[in-house]
């Protein structure tokens, strides 16, 4: 039987990052499998996701995460490269603009102000300074907003999966292109000893984590571990709008009916949380196309009246692997079955967080201990206390 002393299940970003982080550190010295069923991640929520980065968070935490995959991302080629190549991963900085109504000013200010603590660039705007901006916009029904004016806006999601899965492998990490179906525990019931692959292999493993994504629950129930983490669907659409934006460059904008558009030039792209945000088969990546007519293109066409003639030229969808408790992540070992590890739940903040996570389980698992950013009130017992660390500002 095969044996590794760390099994990662799923080898999307998360399951990449952490590769990456283990396997560049010195301190760490042994085997890392990835497994990872589709090696074209093409139906991964990594693939499929948006791929923006903000810093405009309520928990400090997450505003950390942000800011250093910020820093990552400045040094992406020389983080990643191997013989001197790496991806690109250009970043295209638009800021984002949660705009808030009257019902929506409290939480926006102290959001604002968590933000500000954290050294984060954001701007609190009134209406007026809203339509001094970006004067395409209507502002009749809202009390402010607020701006990332720095260190916000797109990359390209499979790009710095590729960087992160390119080097790990070159540093010795081994990715199989196979399923795990089932796990193994001691008769105590304290550790995991082995996982059983789709090909019917068994490979013994002296730690595993969970790194699947939308199906992570499922991975959770194989230990007899709770998991509330579930595939919710979101779409995004593309569309065209002939009439130019005069003023500013529209940034990722969150209408306070929660629609969202983002410039995405040539085109614009929008999408929403569904009407009925409901858990959905893992295998439905099925655009629900009444939710554009019926709910994403009014919004628009409202907020800014130059949408009303626009036409969606193509839109496709992922899924968040949503935290049903608190929309934050899930991060860390379960002290029960502590070679466990989860890094689930990041409710379509993934993508941005993913180097700061990647390193900080790195961490646990070398040092015992987070040694450069502390993700404690993230941890997994929260889940068995149910006792919710919300995150606030969720897309």
């Amino acid at each position: 039987m095969l044996h590794v002393d760390t099994l990662i299940i799923g080898g999307a970003v998360m399951g990449s990052s952490i590769a990456y982080w283990l396997s560049e550190n010195q301190d760490y010295d042994g085997t890392i499998v990835v497994v990872e069923p589709d090696p074209t991640y093409a139906h991964s929520s990594t693939a499929l996701s948006e791929a923006s980065i903000r810093h405009q968070f309520s928990q400090p935490v997450n505003i950390k995460l942000s800011m250093f995959a910020t820093e990552f991302f400045s040094n992406f080629h020389d983080n990643v490269q191997v013989n001197e190549d790496a991806p690109d991963l250009p970043f295209r900085e638009t800021g984002y603009l949660f705009l808030a109504s009257q019902d929506g000013m409290e939480n926006l200010i102290s959001n604002h102000e968590i933000q500000k603590e954290c050294g984060a660039e954001v701007a609190l705007l009134n209406p007026k300074e809203i339509l001094e901006r970006f004067p395409y916009m209507n502002v009749t029904d809202l009390e402010g907003g607020s701006l990332g004016i720095r260190n916000e806006g797109t990359l390209d999601a499979f790009s710095l999966m590729q960087g992160f899965k390119l080097r790990a492998r070159h540093n010795g990490v081994q990715y199989l292109n196979n399923r795990v179906v089932s796990l193994t525990v001691n008769k105590n019931k304290t550790l995991v000893e082995s996982a059983k692959l789709d090909s019917g292999e068994n490979v013994s493993c002296s730690r595993v984590i969970n790194c699947a994504g939308p199906r992570a629950r499922w991975i959770a129930e194989m230990v007899g571990l709770p998991l509330p983490v579930e595939p919710r669907i979101r779409a995004a659409f593309v569309f065209d709008c002939r009439e130019k934006l005069e003023g500013q460059t529209l940034p990722l904008t969150i209408d306070p009916s929660g629609v969202h558009v983002r410039t995405d030039p040539p085109y614009y792209l929008a999408g929403a949380p569904p009407t009925e945000d409901l858990e959905v088969h893992p295998d439905d990546f099925k655009v629900r196309q009444e939710e554009w007519s019926e709910n994403i293109w009014p919004v628009l066409a409202n907020r800014i009246p130059a949408f009303e003639k626009i036409k969606a030229t193509s839109s496709w969808a992922g899924h968040y692997a949503y935290n049903t408790l608190d929309q934050n992540a899930i991060i860390g070992p379960c002290e029960h079955l502590p070679n466990f590890f989860f890094c689930n739940g990041f409710s379509g903040h993934g993508f941005q967080q993913s180097p700061g996570v990647g390193r900080g389980i790195s961490e646990l698992i070398t040092y015992g201990e987070y040694r450069s950013l502390n993700l404690s009130e993230l941890g997994y017992e929260r889940i068995l206390r149910n006792e919710p660390f919300l995150e606030k500002a969720v897309i």
